[in-house]
């Protein structure tokens, strides 16, 4: 059984074909799939999907690009929101991307903060989205973390080692995409191959970022078997300890096992 710990859904191309992008999921053995909200758009969308599909889970955040939309957003609005569906079982997508700076840094960094406070509260692990904002990233979750239970992904993870370290230090995990896979992603590998595969997860990020040998076509959940391969591939051990491995992970962290 594999889980695609990251992919939306919601998004054309893929909530179009839902019935079809699940079928071919699990007939690559990808049981569970993670559905991860980026505005509240998204977010009326994905609960349809996790009512009607039941190896289906999904989220509550506001993606660091949108957060120029949503200055009042906080704590406890996404408490109230998330509250409402057992189903809803992270927060997330939130965090800090200064790549493309659609969203002004400080309230990038605002939001980003009611984000972690409510997934404190709440006891929900916290899926982070870090874009050339290692530093910042790191001094928010390390500030935010101190005497609470705060647990968080990196999802997508393409940073340098020393935040993978750093990211570890706090006991927090590490998500890899199809990226692994890309013919320039050598020095990722390397850091991936740091990473204890206690501490990592595979995903898809589908739509986006689909795997070897499907560059150019749209993502979806059933090409995490290809993450899965380089990911064995990387740490030198089999597809079936990776899978046994992420699996486990996302279940203990997400509680569902």
């Amino acid at each position: 059984m594999i889980i695609d710990s990251h992919c939306h859904l919601d998004y054309p191309g893929l909530f179009d074909d839902l019935d079809n992008v699940i079928k071919r999921a699990n007939q690559n053995k990808v049981k569970y799939l993670l559905s991860i909200c980026t505005t509240l758009s998204s977010y009326e969308k994905i609960k349809i999907i996790v009512d009607k599909y039941n190896d289906v889970y999904g989220t509550l955040g506001i993606h660091p690009h949108e957060t120029k939309d949503f200055k009042t957003f906080d704590k406890k609005k996404i408490m109230n929101l998330v509250n409402k569906n057992k189903k809803i079982i992270g927060i997330g997508e939130t965090g800090l991307d200064y790549y493309y700076n659609h969203s002004d840094k400080d309230v990038q960094k605002k939001i980003f903060i009611e984000h972690i406070k409510a997934a404190c509260e709440l006891n929900l692990p916290l899926i982070v989205h870090s874009r050339n904002a290692e530093k910042d990233t790191y001094e928010i979750l390390k500030s935010e973390k101190k005497n609470s239970s705060l647990k968080a992904i990196i999802h997508c993870f393409t940073g340098s080692s020393e935040f993978a370290k750093n990211i570890l230090d706090l006991d927090f995990y590490i998500s890899v995409s199809g990226i692994i896979t890309f013919k320039n992603s050598s020095e990722l590998a390397k850091t991936v191959s740091s990473v204890p595969i206690e501490k990592l997860l595979v995903e898809t990020d589908s739509p986006y970022l689909s795997p070897e040998p499907y560059r150019g076509k749209t993502n979806e959940p059933s090409f995490v078997v290809k993450v899965v391969e380089k990911l064995a591939s990387i740490k030198k051990i089999s597809p079936e300890e990776v899978i046994k491995n992420t699996t486990n992970n996302f279940l203990k962290l997400f509680k569902l096992n």
